[in-house]
Protein backbone atom coordinates (compact mmCIF):
# COMPACT_ATOMS: atom_id res chain seq x y z
CA UNK A 1 0.00 0.00 0.00
CA UNK A 2 1.12 3.31 -0.30
CA UNK A 3 2.32 5.88 2.09
CA UNK A 4 -0.34 6.49 4.40
CA UNK A 5 0.10 10.48 4.17
CA UNK A 6 -0.14 11.21 0.64
CA UNK A 7 -3.40 9.00 0.58
CA UNK A 8 -4.75 11.16 3.22
CA UNK A 9 -3.24 14.05 1.38
CA UNK A 10 -5.21 13.19 -2.30
CA UNK A 11 -8.82 12.05 0.30
CA UNK A 12 -8.43 16.21 1.09
CA UNK A 13 -7.43 17.08 -2.38
CA UNK A 14 -10.80 14.88 -3.57
CA UNK A 15 -12.54 16.80 -1.19
CA UNK A 16 -11.57 19.88 -2.39
CA UNK A 17 -11.93 18.85 -5.89
CA UNK A 18 -15.41 18.16 -5.14
CA UNK A 19 -16.88 20.28 -2.86
CA UNK A 20 -19.37 21.84 -4.92
CA UNK A 21 -20.73 18.57 -6.45
CA UNK A 22 -23.58 16.44 -5.48
CA UNK A 23 -22.08 14.02 -3.61
CA UNK A 24 -24.74 11.50 -4.25
CA UNK A 25 -24.70 12.35 -7.99
CA UNK A 26 -20.91 11.92 -8.25
CA UNK A 27 -21.03 8.95 -5.87
CA UNK A 28 -23.15 7.22 -8.28
CA UNK A 29 -20.93 7.50 -11.52
CA UNK A 30 -17.74 5.76 -9.46
CA UNK A 31 -16.88 2.55 -10.35
CA UNK A 32 -17.18 2.76 -13.93
CA UNK A 33 -13.62 2.04 -15.08
CA UNK A 34 -10.36 3.58 -14.35
CA UNK A 35 -8.11 3.25 -10.88
CA UNK A 36 -9.67 1.73 -8.09
CA UNK A 37 -7.84 3.40 -5.53
CA UNK A 38 -8.58 6.50 -6.82
CA UNK A 39 -11.81 5.51 -7.03
CA UNK A 40 -12.13 4.66 -3.33
CA UNK A 41 -10.67 7.69 -2.06
CA UNK A 42 -13.09 9.55 -4.43
CA UNK A 43 -16.19 7.53 -2.73
CA UNK A 44 -14.56 8.31 0.81
CA UNK A 45 -13.88 12.35 0.13
CA UNK A 46 -18.04 11.97 -1.44
CA UNK A 47 -19.02 10.26 2.08
CA UNK A 48 -17.41 13.08 3.77
CA UNK A 49 -18.99 15.83 1.90
CA UNK A 50 -22.57 13.96 1.92
CA UNK A 51 -21.90 13.52 5.79
CA UNK A 52 -21.01 17.31 5.91
CA UNK A 53 -23.82 18.46 3.68
CA UNK A 54 -26.62 16.57 4.78
CA UNK A 55 -25.54 16.49 8.56
CA UNK A 56 -25.05 13.16 9.12
CA UNK A 57 -24.99 10.86 12.46
CA UNK A 58 -22.97 8.18 10.78
CA UNK A 59 -22.13 6.81 7.88
CA UNK A 60 -21.02 2.92 7.53
CA UNK A 61 -20.17 0.81 4.41
CA UNK A 62 -20.10 -2.98 5.29
CA UNK A 63 -19.04 -6.19 3.57
CA UNK A 64 -21.49 -9.41 4.08
CA UNK A 65 -20.66 -12.90 4.19
CA UNK A 66 -21.30 -12.97 0.50
CA UNK A 67 -18.65 -10.08 -0.23
CA UNK A 68 -21.59 -8.04 -1.19
CA UNK A 69 -21.58 -4.28 -0.19
CA UNK A 70 -24.19 -1.71 1.76
CA UNK A 71 -23.94 1.80 2.60
CA UNK A 72 -25.80 2.88 4.85
CA UNK A 73 -26.28 6.65 6.69
CA UNK A 74 -27.77 6.65 10.19
CA UNK A 75 -30.24 9.72 10.03
CA UNK A 76 -32.28 7.98 7.65
CA UNK A 77 -33.06 4.17 6.50
CA UNK A 78 -32.07 5.48 3.20
CA UNK A 79 -29.11 4.07 1.64
CA UNK A 80 -26.41 5.33 -0.51
CA UNK A 81 -25.54 4.40 -4.06
CA UNK A 82 -23.17 1.21 -3.52
CA UNK A 83 -19.30 1.40 -4.59
CA UNK A 84 -19.56 -2.33 -5.51
CA UNK A 85 -17.05 -5.02 -4.52
CA UNK A 86 -13.84 -4.08 -5.99
CA UNK A 87 -13.94 -0.53 -4.83
CA UNK A 88 -15.91 -0.85 -1.14
CA UNK A 89 -12.97 -3.56 -0.30
CA UNK A 90 -10.43 -0.88 -1.57
CA UNK A 91 -12.31 1.75 0.65
CA UNK A 92 -11.99 -0.64 3.83
CA UNK A 93 -8.48 -1.34 2.86
CA UNK A 94 -7.54 2.85 2.60
CA UNK A 95 -9.62 3.93 5.83
CA UNK A 96 -7.67 0.90 7.65
CA UNK A 97 -4.39 1.86 6.08
CA UNK A 98 -4.91 6.04 6.65
CA UNK A 99 -5.54 5.65 9.97
CA UNK A 100 -3.70 2.94 10.87
CA UNK A 101 -5.87 0.61 11.85
CA UNK A 102 -4.94 -2.63 11.17
CA UNK A 103 -6.92 -5.23 13.95
CA UNK A 104 -9.90 -6.55 13.71
CA UNK A 105 -11.90 -3.89 16.10
CA UNK A 106 -10.36 -0.22 16.65
CA UNK A 107 -11.42 3.25 16.34
CA UNK A 108 -10.13 6.70 16.02
CA UNK A 109 -10.29 10.16 14.62
CA UNK A 110 -9.08 11.54 11.31
CA UNK A 111 -9.09 14.69 10.38
CA UNK A 112 -10.07 15.79 6.81
CA UNK A 113 -9.48 19.49 5.71
CA UNK A 114 -12.59 21.12 4.04
CA UNK A 115 -12.32 23.70 2.14
CA UNK A 116 -11.43 27.02 4.89
CA UNK A 117 -12.11 25.06 7.69
CA UNK A 118 -11.62 20.87 8.71
CA UNK A 119 -13.96 17.88 10.36
CA UNK A 120 -12.73 15.17 12.83
CA UNK A 121 -14.53 11.91 11.59
CA UNK A 122 -14.93 9.50 14.43
CA UNK A 123 -13.67 5.99 12.49
CA UNK A 124 -14.77 2.75 13.45
CA UNK A 125 -13.40 -0.77 12.04
CA UNK A 126 -15.25 -4.00 13.12
CA UNK A 127 -14.13 -7.40 11.31
CA UNK A 128 -16.00 -10.70 12.37
CA UNK A 129 -15.20 -14.05 9.95
CA UNK A 130 -16.17 -13.11 6.39
CA UNK A 131 -17.85 -9.45 7.84
CA UNK A 132 -16.14 -6.15 7.75
CA UNK A 133 -17.59 -2.56 8.28
CA UNK A 134 -16.23 0.73 8.28
CA UNK A 135 -18.28 3.58 10.13
CA UNK A 136 -17.53 7.27 9.92
CA UNK A 137 -19.17 9.39 12.35
CA UNK A 138 -20.11 12.97 11.92
CA UNK A 139 -19.37 15.35 15.02
CA UNK A 140 -22.80 16.58 16.27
Amino acid sequence: MKDKESLHKKTQEFIDCFATTDPLKEMSELGKGGNEEEEALKWLALAALHGINMNAKKISIKKSKEGEFSVTVKYREKALPSPGPNIGQKIIDLVRGITHLEEDKGKTTLALGVRDGSIDLNVKVKKEKDEEEVSLKFPD
